[in-house]
């Protein structure tokens, strides 16, 4: 089955076949974090190893009101920060940037 032709793409799905949400930021709900890590490389390496120790995290695209040169991040919802900057930190890794999601706004984070 075609996700383009001459009917266009099929509603929700994008050209790649990836759900299109309204916007970036619906991927991250009210009082989540969003961490961002300034390298492609970075921030698959912090999802597989937050994944491998059982975390419950997403990779998502850089919500628009950010920025960040490798258009990734990782949500996870607040319980989890702590344990989420251990695992990292015991991997070498550390979150350059990390956002609270506010109602509609994101507030940077002191690490």
């Amino acid at each position: 089955m075609h996700l383009q032709g001459r009917r266009g793409t099929m509603p929700g799905r994008t050209a790649l076949g990836v759900r299109s949400l309204f916007g970036r930021a619906a991927l991250v709900k009210d009082g989540d974090l969003v961490a961002i890590f300034h390298s492609i490389h970075r921030v698959m390496k912090a999802e597989k190893i937050l994944k491998q120790a059982g975390k419950q995290v997403l990779l998502i695209p850089v919500p628009r009101q950010l920025t960040s040169d490798c258009g990734l991040a990782i949500r996870f919802t607040q319980d989890l920060r702590v344990e989420i900057e251990e695992v990292l930190a015991a991997s070498g890794l550390e979150i350059q940037e990390l956002y609270l999601r506010k109602y509609k706004d994101f507030v940077r984070l002191d690490g």
